[in-house]
């Protein structure tokens, strides 16, 4: 029989640049004793722990949390690339609403090295080979490009050439990170900037990208508490911020098969998830007031407004300019300012989302705060590949 999961406490240190940071270990221990700070218990009472990351040998979870302290339970490692912090998420959520365990954590880091992400191991097959493989049958000339670039920079140009979607619609998008960020004090970067800003900067792809409107390599930390109903009510914790339903999912065939950019990035996977989740908690996406997402470049933000129903197929562009995509408008999306402007510490991303939407429904987001709340969505995605959507409630 399952369990109500509430989450009792969220944590989150400032990210910073590469080689500005703490250590992972010292990041990852911060935020987790952050979460308990913030649920108000001790690491004693945690029954499970789960450790997202992805630029990191095996066992680094067990090296952050022994700073913490040393109680002997499980600790899993998750990478699954950047959903690698949601997974973690998702591991505890299901842990505690299974009734195997009442106090799980899910925390995440990642200390990482600037410039573009890279493979670390060349003497064995590459990952996501069925994405390249099909990639090259309708992107050929994207071949020897960065990886991210390649796949998400492509998806962006078919976007641009099936729907007539223009570059200015991205830059616009990232000008509006920028000023949700502004109002975020643990964002990297708060400077900001217009959307003629954002196209006059330096051109990584002509005609389809800018360098602002893909997100930095950054360092970070963040960790949440989940409990369940009669364990938040045996210690006196919190119990207004509930997950009403998650579903993760991994690509399917025809992620690849016909070939398409913007399936390849995991567009599919999202509208899968995100129908899973609305379907169990009996919402829909007109619903939904608040959401952040992975807006690893501008052009994944515009094609994940249309798989998580936000608007139709190929309506992305009018959603932006219709202001839909920010305070006023018909959702609030990455109030803290998303990966663009806040950063994506791949393992610690998924985590840092659930700390701005628990602090939404809370009601504790200070300036970013988004009034009216009932629900918050989660959006996290990893290419090779996993989607990841939660969807928080108000108690």
């Amino acid at each position: 029989m399952s369990q109500k999961t509430y989450v009792a406490g969220v944590g989150m240190i400032q990210f910073a640049k590469p080689g500005a940071s703490a250590s992972y270990i010292e990041m990852g221990a911060q935020a987790v004793r952050q979460a308990l700070q913030d649920a108000g218990i001790g690491y004693e009472l945690v029954q499970q722990a789960y450790a997202g990351y992805v630029y990191g040998d095996s066992t680094c979870g067990q090296s952050a949390l022994y700073e913490v302290g040393m109680t002997g339970i499980p600790l899993i490692n998750v990478n699954n690339n950047c959903a690698s912090g949601s997974t973690a998420l998702f591991m505890a959520r299901q842990a505690v609403e299974s009734g195997a365990v009442d106090c799980a954590l899910a925390f995440g880091f990642e200390q990482m090295q600037p410039g573009a992400l890279k493979n670390f191991w060349t003497d064995r097959p590459l990952t996501m080979g069925k994405g390249f493989d099909s990639a090259a049958q309708v992107f050929p000339e994207g071949i020897g490009m960065p990886g991210a670039l390649m796949f998400f920079g492509g998806a962006g140009r078919e976007h641009m050439e099936k729907y007539g979607t223009r570059m200015e619609t991205f830059a616009a998008i990232r000008a509006k990170a920028s000023r949700h960020a502004a109002n975020n004090p643990l964002a990297v970067f708060k400077k900001v900037v217009s959307t003629e800003e954002v196209m006059a900067d330096q051109v990584v792809w002509e005609g389809v990208m800018t360098r602002l409107m893909a997100c930095p390599p950054t360092c970070g930390g963040a960790a949440a508490i989940i409990v369940s109903e009669r364990f938040a009510k045996r210690h006196g914790l919190r119990t207004d911020v509930s997950i009403l339903a998650q579903a993760m999912t991994t690509d399917t065939p025809d992620a690849f098969d016909p070939p398409s950019m913007i399936e390849i990035v995991g567009s599919g996977m999202t509208r899968s998830a995100a129908w899973q989740v609305y379907d169990k908690a009996g919402v829909g996406p007109e619903d939904i007031r608040v959401c952040e997402l992975h807006d690893c470049f501008a052009h994944n933000e515009l094609l994940t407004y249309e798989g998580l129903g936000f608007c139709p197929v190929g309506g992305g562009e009018q959603f932006v300019l219709d202001g839909d995509n920010t305070y006023g408008g018909q959702v609030v999306v990455n109030p803290s300012g998303g990966l663009l402007s806040k950063g994506h510490p791949l393992g610690a991303t998924g985590l840092a989302q659930c700390y701005e939407l628990t602090h939404q429904l809370r009601g504790s987001a200070q300036a970013r705060q988004v009034e009216g709340l009932q629900h918050a969505l989660q959006h996290n995605l990893g290419l090779g590949g996993a989607g990841v959507v939660t969807l928080y409630g108000r108690g």
